[in-house]
């Protein structure tokens, strides 16, 4: 079985793995990292968004050969050791979680859209696809602004 080596969350991982398996079953059943979720397995809901080399992907349908020498990042290496990510901070400040499950590609997805575009529209932050089943929309909205604010 080939073996792929790439950087997560800031450490090197070397894993074996067919080429074609999804990057989430990587991460969440031979590294342990759980903060990414299963959703809908076809990219569609984004409850699993990470980024490879700072860009937003969706782990569920990238194959682990793909990673190769990259940088993943998920929720869990997305704060500076103790300091949360500015995204993280007004995900708490502005109490958006409800369930929970969708959080990590949430905030994940944001930190994203900030690197590019550091003062976002509403129609900047309408451009982020990831699905909330428990609508936490207008929240999310505010955290967002919230953060691009603070920096």
């Amino acid at each position: 079985m080939p073996s792929y080596s790439f950087v997560l969350n800031g450490k090197p991982v070397t894993v074996e793995a067919p080429s074609d398996m999804p990057l989430l079953w990587v991460l969440r059943d031979m590294l342990d990292v759980t903060g990414p979720k299963y959703g809908c397995g076809v990219g569609v809901c984004r409850a699993c968004t990470s980024h490879l080399d700072g860009e937003d992907i969706q782990p569920c349908v990238v194959p682990v050969a793909d990673c190769a020498g990259r940088e993943v990042t998920t929720i869990e290496g997305l704060a500076d050791g103790d300091e949360l990510h500015p995204v993280q901070r007004a995900w708490l400040d502005r109490d958006v979680a409800q369930c929970g499950f969708c959080q990590p590609g949430q905030i994940m997805a944001a930190a994203a859209l900030l690197k590019k575009t550091t003062h976002p529209t509403d129609a900047d932050i309408d451009r982020i696809e990831n699905v909330c089943r428990c609508g936490t929309y207008c929240r999310i909205r505010e955290a967002i602004k919230k953060a691009a604010a603070q920096g």
